[in-house]
């Protein structure tokens, strides 16, 4: 079996498990995931902003 596959099953396997049994952490660390990647979303657009405006 490819270990990207393998991976891929372990992963899917423990998320599962952690939805049945902590539905409620599991939706507090997705919610968390997402406030960190929209946070770093907006500090990039920033900083190529700030690039752009430097270059003219």
């Amino acid at each position: 079996m490819n270990a990207k596959k393998l991976f891929l099953i372990v992963v899917v396997v423990f998320v599962g498990f952690w939805m049945f049994t902590d539905p409620n952490g599991l939706a507090d660390a997705a919610r968390a995931g997402v406030g960190q990647v929209w946070s770093l979303a907006t500090q990039l657009f920033g900083a190529v902003i700030d690039f752009i405006a430097a270059l003219t």
